[in-house]
């Protein structure tokens, strides 16, 4: 069975900086589940999952534009140091905080004795990336799983 929209897809994954180590792989634990077209994974690498079938592996560059977007200037600013609770801060380091639109990544520029400066780009934001992938499972997806957007069950969204 081919990937296509409204498939679901268990693949394992290994991403770093286009002619870099990998930063992150999915190889030491379950593969991830998506469900295709429904925006669950950056869009260079689903456009590249098109048409393949469980047992393929291939690896593909992704151009920023394509992953996480260029980085946008104007992204700083300026958060009371009490919402990182008692998380040890430090410049450079990447923290996830709790907004009105769920967890967002950000990464700390500066530590101040009450404020913390924060860059909220993605860490990932100008970044060529290339994955290698192998991808595990292909299937028809759900009405529910459809209806919702997301994979329920194995390797994906429990309600």
């Amino acid at each position: 069975m081919k990937i296509e929209k409204d498939r679901v897809v268990r693949f394992h994954y290994s991403v770093a900086e286009v002619g870099q180590e990998a930063i992150e792989t999915s190889k030491d634990r379950e593969p991830i589940a998506i469900l295709i077209g429904h925006g669950n994974i950056i869009p260079g690498l689903e456009a590249a999952m098109q048409d393949k079938e469980a047992g393929e592996s291939f690896g593909v560059d992704v151009p920023a534009a394509e992953a996480y977007g260029e980085r946008r200037e104007g992204m700083g600013q300026r958060i009371p140091k009490k919402h990182f609770g008692n998380t040890k801060l430090a410049p450079g380091m990447q923290v996830v905080l709790q907004t009105n639109f769920g967890p967002r990544a950000v990464t700390v520029e500066k530590v101040g004795h009450s404020v913390v400066d924060v860059d909220l780009n993605h860490p990932m934001a100008g970044k060529d990336l290339h994955f290698d992938v192998e991808i595990v499972e292909v299937r028809e997806a759900s009405a529910e799983e459809i209806e919702h957007g997301h994979v329920h069950g194995d390797g994906g969204h429990h309600h």
